[in-house]
């Protein structure tokens, strides 16, 4: 696990949460889907980059960044922000270092009824096998 600490967004829209699916260029081309978000940068806020991240991921404006934990992730201890965004399409951004962006999608979320206790759902990755 990487010691730089990152940042990233749970955005959801029409009960689906938005993933970018990314393809590692080294470690045998594994794919996995994950949460958009990246690495804080010196001198950066964790809200300040989880804004950045987003906009240069899927090219999506924050409008509210709302912190809700943080939490060991692959790749590093990692901020979690519920976020809305401004309206427009995600869209994939452009490859600037680490693992290669090769597409997006909206999952679904498990229904959860609004006068219940929730259901808690941790940042999500997803590991793709590698034929």
């Amino acid at each position: 696990m990487s010691g730089r600490k990152r940042a990233a967004a749970i955005i959801v829209r029409d009960g689906r949460v938005l993933m970018v699916h990314e393809r590692s260029l080294r470690d045998g081309n594994r794919e996995w889907w994950t949460l958009p978000g990246g690495g804080i940068d010196p001198g950066e806020t964790a809200e300040d980059a989880v804004r950045r991240e987003v906009l240069e991921e899927v090219g999506l404006v924050v409008k509210e960044a709302r912190y809700l934990l943080d939490t060991p992730y692959p790749s590093g201890m990692t901020s979690v922000f519920a976020v809305t965004v401004a309206d427009g399409e995600p869209q994939l951004g452009p490859h600037v270092g680490g693992p290669l962006p090769v597409g997006l999608d909206w999952v679904p979320l498990p229904a959860v009824r609004p006068d219940g206790p929730g259901l808690p759902i941790p940042p999500m990755i997803v590991a793709l096998p590698v034929d």
